[in-house]
């Protein structure tokens, strides 16, 4: 039988960043990914100023600031004819002032690399959790599936569900989500970049820039990753298969539309195929524990995708649990009230992004339904425009967030040093 102190379900932004940290800790960890790799795209690309801040306190800062990456300062939505700053990130506390566009597999391979030369830590890729390991109501670790197809057990003191939205292992200890409505889901598809038009950008913004477009029934959000467009357009919930009855052409004509593309950037749609479906969940559980289980991230509070801060706040999550975590786990076996201090810690922040998510859910129900234009636009909005400290406040929210979490002693590297060790 294998054996592990801390089982991490999960390769994501969480399951790596606490893999890291509790190995700096001293606690034998493994992490099971059931991909090959991190490359998958549509997957939620910024990294928050507190994310840099922590990034800097591990010491992986200027290895991140070699990634190629652009500089988002402002996030603008246009309405119409109407633009409106719906958050402003300039003079933001810290060094870093702006939200990083960075791809993610990028930043999953910082974590991997710094986490592959602590010697408590074990990445297994190709290996798919297939259910958990019980003793007397206690989880005691997991059941797996290898790269080869061979089943394997891990047994751990703890095990720690870091696998998203779908959780099987959240699915597999009984634990349910309470749901909230939600008025949308998201096609995912990639466009080729047009040609850029009058003067270039600077260099912050050659690759990066996303754009918020709301008009004429439609809604999507497009991000420039330089030779390409990553965009995600928005339908009403649950109208996917009603929709794909369209020729691909009418949803070439309404990107176009929307964004001022023409046949040669949305010719990259070729076929509905192209068109990946995000069903949108949204949701958190009342418990985010049992005997032996964690959940964090997607596992325990599903996000809605608008504002990209649910990659923030997994990594959030994960920071707090192994601060608090560490010592436990180091000493044995971790009780039920210290997973409850996880939960305690970080409830109150995932209540509040949840909340103002389901306002801006309500600003994409009256896009989806026509009733949002640049001459009726909601009081929040209205706001932003007439008092531009309001956009400092809400660049606040979005980029470093209520209680954000810092770097746990045991794992931070002191300014200058290559590596903790040295």
């Amino acid at each position: 039988m294998e054996r592990t102190s801390c089982c991490i379900a999960g390769g994501g932004p969480a399951g790596m960043m606490l893999g890291l940290l509790l190995a700096r800790a001293g606690v034998e960890v493994t992490v099971l990914e059931k991909h090959g790799d991190f490359l998958r795209d549509f997957r939620g690309d910024t990294v928050h100023p507190s994310t840099l801040r922590l990034l800097d306190e591990l010491g992986l800062g200027e290895e991140f600031a070699r990634l190629p990456f652009a500089k988002l300062r402002e996030m603008r939505a246009q309405i119409g004819d109407t633009t409106v700053v719906m958050g402003d990130m300039r003079h933001l506390p810290g060094r870093h002032k702006y939200l990083a566009m960075v791809p993610q597999w990028d930043f999953l391979d910082l974590l991997a690399r710094a986490a592959a030369e602590e010697p408590h830590f074990t990445l297994r890729m190709h290996t798919k959790v297939t259910g958990l390991r019980t003793t007397d109501g206690r989880v005691t670790g997991v059941r797996f599936v290898d790269e080869h197809g061979t089943p394997g057990e891990l047994a751990a003191a703890l095990t720690v569900a870091c696998d998203g939205r779908d959780s099987a292992v959240r699915a597999a200890a009984g634990l349910r989500q309470q749901q909230f409505e939600v008025p949308m889901d998201v096609w995912q598809v990639r466009v080729d970049a047009p040609p850029s038009k009058g003067n270039p950008p600077s260099d912050d913004l050659k690759s990066g820039r996303v754009f918020a477009r709301f008009g004429g029934g439609q809604a999507a959000v497009t991000m420039d990753r330089g030779t390409y467009f990553q965009t995600s357009y928005l339908i009403g919930k649950g109208r996917d298969a009603e929709l794909r009855r369209h020729d691909i052409q009418w949803l070439r004509d309404r990107l176009g539309a929307l964004f001022d593309w023409d046949d040669r950037v949305t010719g990259a749609i070729g076929s509905w195929d192209d068109v990946k479906l995000l069903e949108v969940t949204f949701g958190r559980l009342a418990r985010w524990h049992r005997p032996g289980l964690l959940c964090l991230g997607d596992a325990a509070h599903t996000m809605s995708p608008v504002g990209g801060v649910g990659v923030n706040l997994a990594l959030q999550d994960a920071v707090a649990a192994a601060r608090i975590l560490a010592q436990p786990l180091l000493r044995g076996v971790p009780g039920v009230a210290d997973l409850a201090r996880v939960q305690k810690r970080r409830q109150l922040p995932v209540a509040v992004v949840q909340k103002t998510q389901q306002a801006e859910h309500t600003m994409i129900r009256a896009a989806l339904d026509g009733t949002l234009d640049g001459d009726r636009l909601p009081v929040p909005m209205r706001l932003l425009r007439r008092v531009p400290p309001l956009r400092t406040v809400t660049g606040y929210l979005g980029g470093i967030g209520v209680r954000p979490e810092r770097a746990p002693s045991f794992a931070r590297v002191r300014p200058g040093a290559r590596s903790r060790r040295g």
